[in-house]
């Protein structure tokens, strides 16, 4: 049967109108399946309104619709974890400010930055921090843990963290350095493996460290003779919570040996070792300095538009008349240069060692809800001369470097006991 044109018309338009509706059936029951499976999952209501300051001033449209489009089209939002989401978007807020020492703490990084200054915390022993390069270096292997056992020293730069057991093989290029102190950290037995490079040699190496109970005294006195004269050596290795008790307890042991009854042998000097400190409370360095020091300023705050802060002697020490010579090294930061610093410049002390490390930024901490913590750098602190010693370090009197195919012999603190003793 020949269909006349009329009729040919029809049949096309007929099969137009069946493909236009099946595809808009299709469509409705795409988006159908597509409502339902995202109904499996509800949206997390979370309040968007700014406050009134801010209103106009912040366009917060883009984070929100990044947020919903995660929340209706990301495969595996069964596992969406919105307080990580939370976290990730303050760290990332924090983080572009460009400053490594301003640093948004989630609950664990800000327990263990407490423990930090507690002196207890379960790990390897080693301070870290960013090196001028902005690579995690180590600042300070604390006296009697696993790093030290193991031979890591001041400058060490850390390429690499591997624990087998919790599956983390890290490069540390572009890490923060709280989640570079979580990777190192972990449970007392456990081990980490550190991918090394220290200057001097030419390849990188590796060093398998066990995590130990970390409990370190902030601060320890032990006494050495020459040429029949005693020498009292004070190690300070931060300034932490119990600083203050343990440094009262070792200044009273060094009062009663070297200042004996009529006919005892006193003390020829002091050495006060800094070596490795990486700092802690600003007001720690204030306290150690007024033991020394009997009036002035041992440091100055720059709080940039708000002015400058004034911190002098605030006590009346028990050392103060006391021949004194400090240790540094690259190791000795922030705290520790205040410290090292105020001595040289009022010329108290003689300084004996290498270049310090040069962190001269001031963060405050606070406590958030949850237990997050955040740590906003708020000022630098100056030299009683009003000198910034950021990035540059402070310059000893005396500079010993010591051997390093020979650790077993101290030259820096050998040169220390000559300068006290001849």
């Amino acid at each position: 049967m020949k269909l006349t044109l009329k009729q040919i018309r029809k049949v096309i338009i007929g099969l137009i109108l069946l493909v236009l509706v099946g595809g808009i059936g299709y469509k409705l029951g795409e988006q159908k399946a597509r409502l339902e499976t995202v109904s499996s999952f509800p949206l997390v209501r979370v309040e968007r309104t700014l406050p009134a300051e801010k209103e106009g001033k912040v366009d917060f449209s883009l984070f929100w619709e990044v947020w919903d489009k995660l929340e209706i089209s990301y495969l595996e939002r069964k596992n969406i974890d919105y307080k990580k989401m939370v976290y990730g978007a303050i760290s990332g807020m924090v983080a572009s400010l460009g400053d490594p020492y301003t640093v948004f703490l989630p609950p664990t990084e800000n327990n263990d930055a407490k423990s930090d200054l507690r002196g207890d915390f379960e790990g390897v022993g080693i301070q870290i921090d960013y090196n001028k390069d902005q690579k995690i270096s180590v600042v300070a292997p604390l006296s009697g843990t696993p790093a030290e056992a193991a031979g890591l020293k001041a400058g060490d730069i850390i390429l690499r963290i591997v624990d087998e057991e919790q599956k983390v093989d890290k490069d540390t290029t572009g890490i923060s350095l709280p989640e570079a102190v979580k990777l190192i950290r972990g449970p007392k037995g456990s081990k980490v493996k550190l991918t090394i490079q220290r200057e001097g040699i030419e390849k990188p190496f590796e060093v398998v460290l066990k995590r130990e109970t970390i409990v370190v005294k902030s601060v320890e006195v032990k006494f050495d003779e020459k040429n029949g004269k005693k020498i009292a050596i004070l190690k300070l290795s931060r300034f932490g919570e119990r600083t203050d008790q343990e440094w009262e307890e070792a200044v009273d042991l060094i009062n009663a040996k070297c200042n004996p009854p009529a006919g005892g042998a006193k003390c020829a000097g002091v050495i006060l070792d800094l070596r490795n400190n990486p700092g802690g409370f600003l007001q720690g360095s204030v306290f150690i300095g007024s033991e020394f020091l009997v009036k002035g300023v041992i440091v100055q705050q720059d709080k940039g538009t708000d002015g400058k802060e004034i911190y002098e002697v605030n006590r009346s020490g028990k050392l103060l008349k006391e021949d004194l010579v400090v240790l540094v090294n690259g190791g000795s930061a922030s705290a520790s240069e205040i410290v090292a610093g105020a001595l040289q410049e009022t010329k108290r002390a003689r300084l004996v060692g290498e270049k310090t490390f040069g962190k001269g930024t001031v963060q405050e901490a606070e406590d958030l809800p949850g237990g997050a913590g955040l740590h906003v750098t708020v000022a630098r602190w100056l030299l009683p001369s009003g000198k910034s010693i950021d990035k540059e370090g402070v310059k000893p009197d005396v500079e010993v470097k010591n051997d390093e195919a020979n650790l077993a012999e101290d030259l820096q603190l050998q040169k220390a006991i000559e300068l006290l003793t001849n």
